[in-house]
């Protein structure tokens, strides 16, 4: 992982920049799903309340060339600035990016354990009642769901500083639990 790429979105009047990051990261979902390599990690350096305004793209230098040969980005010119892939400067640390998926739905998940046949409604209704949403405090993305198409938030969440890089692969999110990306 001696290369990135930052692609930061644009201030825009119609536009609010979660809006302009979600459509953004929803293609780049698609590229890296399309490639299914797993060698291309994502962070957010501006990740605190939201994921903040610029997406870096962590891999190989033949990864992301790759990547950008797709152009995948295409009719983001407008909306976001993509700067050239630079060797990665000296380093912090290295941390996982990785989702969080909150089940935030006792209702929800107690009709389906029903349908499933793990339970049934009178079990059911008082386990609702015994369960408290989960939510989360965690910067997310608002995407949907290509194959059902469902509306969902993609949690985020960078861990801690490392002192050494882990190797391995990352999901079509560009996400992994294990594997680092450099930080800078």
């Amino acid at each position: 992982m001696e290369s990135y790429q930052e692609i930061r979105i644009l201030p825009h009047l119609e536009f609010q920049q979660p809006m302009l990051m979600a459509a953004l990261f929803a293609r780049l979902h698609l590229a890296l799903a399309a490639r299914r390599s797993g060698d291309i990690g994502i962070s957010f350096p501006e990740y605190g309340k939201t994921p903040g305004g610029v997406l870096r793209l962590h891999g190989c230098q033949q990864a992301l060339e790759e990547l950008d040969a797709t152009r995948w980005h295409a009719g983001f010119q407008d909306y976001c600035s993509v700067a050239a892939i630079a060797p990665v400067p000296a380093v912090a640390g290295w941390r996982t990016v990785n989702r969080v998926q909150v089940k935030s739905n006792a209702e929800r998940l107690m009709r389906r354990s029903v349908r499933k046949g793990w339970l049934t409604e009178e079990e059911a209704e008082q386990r609702v009642a015994q369960i408290r949403t989960q939510s989360s405090s965690l910067p997310f993305l608002p995407l949907k769901s290509l194959s059902n198409g469902q509306h969902f938030r993609l949690f985020i969440c960078h861990g801690e500083l490392q002192t050494s890089p882990v190797t391995g692969t990352f999901s079509s999110y560009g996400l992994s639990g294990a594997t680092t990306i450099p930080w800078f």
